[in-house]
């Protein structure tokens, strides 16, 4: 095969510069925003970024994704600083890999899902989501597979083999089906597994953490449960979904801390996490992370809206919690009347918080935890006394709900438990 990953395991860190598009109406500084987020998917593989090209095209260029010209811009950069890696921020056709292939030498070509399907398989742990990642792989292989290859010798005739004229590519093609079939049925089986599971937790109160990656999703996870959940301020830090029990006021409950979703995030991800994503499609209750501090979170909670209703996960009680209040960083505008919202206490009163049930919170700094909680419990109890009407705790919990803290001194004054 030509070219592949050995190197991105090599002590010494890949050199890359990246590549971007800004398109038709699209600002330039809006593809210097998604350049960024691809840099930051680089480092989060060990890539460290030398460079950004961006160019401006009505639509990508047929024969190399970007224009003669500016290709031969990178390669000029490239030979003369010693890079070894070039990655798009967008897939490439098999056309633009293999005419990029014959114009550039000695150096890797990536696009923006093999970077992610790379930064999966570091991060999967579980025999499940290697599995996932492995199918995911392969399916993007597959279309692919005749610009790996630097000749298609004939090979010999054997057992199993159509034949003499059957080339190395052909044979590669068929293996890689095979692999394809064998691990969809493996799928298949812990996706049976993973249903009993879920069927057992049938009487129990499903809560499932979702958002975009890096927004803290881990961190609420670990703040709520108290328990050790590995947090990490990397994109993908959680592949493999982790479930927790956690009670509240005698209402126990079950929380998934799922993998974070991105923009443009490659089909066949979505395709082979499918028993993973359905943690989400089966869960009660859905809570919403948003990074507030991310100067692009709106943009970020469409991707996630958008991933939501892909899997058709849209129909459940959400509770939209803006995270990271602490790096917020307030802006100043022009005092007219249509600027975005410049400080917090604004995107308190804004539309996308007004029209969700929401909560601002540091799960860092443990700011607003209370009412993140208290949120989260009505949520809970709501559906835990639909499923368990008679259980003992339900009038205390209504006290706790409608007085907070002062439930006690309401029941002394004479506010039943019947109420």
């Amino acid at each position: 095969m030509k070219k592949e990953f050995h190197h991105i395991r090599d002590n010494k860190a890949p050199q890359a510069v990246l590549v971007g598009l800004a398109l038709k109406d699209q600002k330039v500084e809006k593809a210097q925003e998604y350049l960024d987020e691809l840099a930051f998917l680089a480092s989060t593989l060990g890539i460290e970024t030398r460079k950004m090209f961006i160019q401006r095209l009505e639509h990508p260029d047929k024969k190399y994704f970007v224009g003669k010209g500016k290709l031969e811009e990178i390669m000029t950069y490239v030979k003369a600083e010693g890079i070894d890696t070039i990655i798009f921020d967008d897939d490439l056709s098999s056309a633009h890999s293999r005419n990029l292939d014959r114009e550039v030498e000695d150096v890797m070509i990536i696009d923006r899902s093999l970077l992610i399907l790379q930064i999966f398989a570091m991060r999967a742990k579980s025999s499940q989501a290697k599995t996932q990642v492995e199918l995911a792989q392969y399916q993007y292989m597959l279309p692919r597979l005749t610009n790996l290859w630097t000749h298609h010798s004939r090979q010999r005739g054997g057992v199993g083999m159509k034949g003499p004229g059957e080339t190395e590519l052909e044979t590669d093609k068929r293996i890689i089906r095979d692999k394809i079939s064998l691990l969809r049925k493996k799928l298949k089986k812990i996706a049976v597994q993973s249903d009993l599971r879920r069927k057992g937790r049938d009487k129990e109160v499903r809560v499932a953490l979702v958002g975009y990656t890096n927004v803290g999703k881990s961190t609420i996870m670990r703040l709520l449960s108290k328990a050790d959940v590995f947090a990490e301020n990397k994109l993908f830090a959680t592949v493999d979904s982790t479930v927790r029990k956690i009670t509240m006021n005698n209402v126990p409950f079950l929380m998934t801390d799922t993998v974070g979703f991105i923009r443009k995030l490659p089909t066949t991800l979505i395709e082979s996490f499918k028993s993973t994503l359905d943690e989400i499609v089966e869960a009660d209750i859905l809570i919403h992370v948003v990074d507030v501090s991310h100067e692009s979170f709106e943009e970020h909670v469409t991707v996630v809206n958008n991933t939501l209703k892909e899997i058709k996960a849209t129909d459940k009680p959400t509770l939209l919690v803006f995270n990271k209040v602490d790096s917020f960083e307030e802006k100043e505008y022009p005092p007219f009347e249509d600027h975005p919202p410049a400080t917090i206490e604004e995107w308190k009163e804004s539309y996308l918080a007004k029209e969700n049930n929401s909560v601002f919170v540091s799960a860092l700094k443990s700011e607003g935890v209370e009412e993140l909680k208290r949120k989260i419990f009505e949520l809970v109890s709501d559906k835990f006394y639909k499923i368990y009407p008679n259980h003992h705790s339900f009038a205390y919990n209504q006290l706790w709900l409608k007085h907070g803290e002062n439930w006690a001194e309401a029941l002394d004054n004479g506010e039943g438990l019947d109420e």
